[in-house]
């Protein structure tokens, strides 16, 4: 069968299409023959080296298909089931892939493929974001970085139907825009320079929170634009990661709560993860949660995939098929 793998990390110029011996579900593990696949920032991470992966190796953590083998002592699925995964393990860039059965999701049939592969991964994200991580009421003042990205986007409208006030920031005027429609109340276009003055003539006394899946570039102007005691959610590294910063200035800036979340430990049981694909499924059926068609590519094109995805040339999900 077909495959993205690397032998080095690098560039989008280390990913190879590449045939390799189709796997064998052993006990507990399902088999997916994909009909979708999803790409991720973190995809990117894994094909830098910057989250270092065993070489050589596949790429992708996400993909959605028709359960086509099963192994010993799985009781959560059958042939022929509808399903989709975001846990990996690394190498759903593939037209099959062997996951645990305690990863993978039913999906219900009111959900396709494309919207399921572009969403499970992000949707769950802005789920435990916004309900578990830091929990939104009505009435609170939310800062979302690139909201016009696949999670930005999951973010901003939950975060509206939960009742908060939306700040949203995004690369151009264009983007901007994209999130000013999915309900944002305010979208700053972010030009390089300081932004919390911004934020502050917004709300004078800063956001309850900040969801920060940009890294770098926003760091210093997220913390400054919190209110005493608000809390700083990093949950990403687009444009690379955070520096280093000492405990002390938290407590300087309004004693801030700093987390770094990852969707692994918020899903790390069955039941966790079923829960959590629940709310966004139910979110998707009550039209809380809009996902636009995604922008697909062939799999045989994933580098270009890369290459758009890390340009920030994309709006909304990437999809590869196989």
């Amino acid at each position: 069968m077909r495959a993205i793998r690397i032998a080095q990390h690098g560039g989008p110029e280390v990913m190879a299409l590449t045939d390799i011996a189709e796997p064998t579900p052993g006990p507990h593990e399902i088999r997916v023959r994909h009909r979708t696949i999803g790409v991720n920032f973190i995809d990117t991470y894994h094909r830098s080296g910057l989250y270092k992966l065993p070489l050589p190796s596949g790429l992708g953590l996400e993909a959605a298909g028709i359960v086509d083998a099963i192994g010993e002592g799985v009781t959560r699925f059958e042939a022929g089931d509808r399903v989709a995964y975001c846990s990996g393990p690394v190498g759903a860039y593939s037209e099959a892939h062997v996951v645990a059965g305690t990863k993978a999701v039913k999906l219900p049939s009111a959900v396709d493929f494309d919207i399921a592969a572009a969403s499970l991964l992000k949707g769950m994200t802005a789920r435990y974001l916004l309900r578990k991580t830091f929990r939104v009421e009505p009435g609170h003042w939310v800062l979302i970085h690139a909201a016009a990205g696949g999670v930005g986007q999951v973010l901003v409208q939950w975060a509206k139907r939960l009742g908060a006030n939306v700040i949203a920031t995004a690369g151009s005027a264009a983007k901007a825009a994209t999130a000013c429609g999915l309900g944002a109340d305010h979208a700053l276009v972010l030009d390089g320079g300081d932004f919390s003055p911004r934020v502050r003539e917004i709300v004078k006394e800063g956001v309850h929170a900040v969801y920060d899946g940009v890294g770098r570039d926003t760091w210093g102007g997220s913390l400054d634009s919190l209110r005493p005691l608000g809390m700083m959610v990093s949950y990403g590294n687009a444009s690379g990661p955070p520096p280093e910063i000492s405990p002390l200035l938290l407590s300087q800036k309004g004693s801030l709560f700093l987390t770094r979340p990852t969707l692994f430990h918020y899903t790390a049981t069955a039941e966790l993860l079923d829960e959590t694909a629940a709310d966004l499924f139910s979110a998707l059926a009550s039209g809380a949660v809009k996902i636009a068609p995604p922008t697909r590519y062939a799999l045989a094109d994933a580098a270009q995939a890369h290459r758009d995805l890390e340009a920030r040339k994309t709006t909304g999900s990437l999809v590869l098929t196989p």
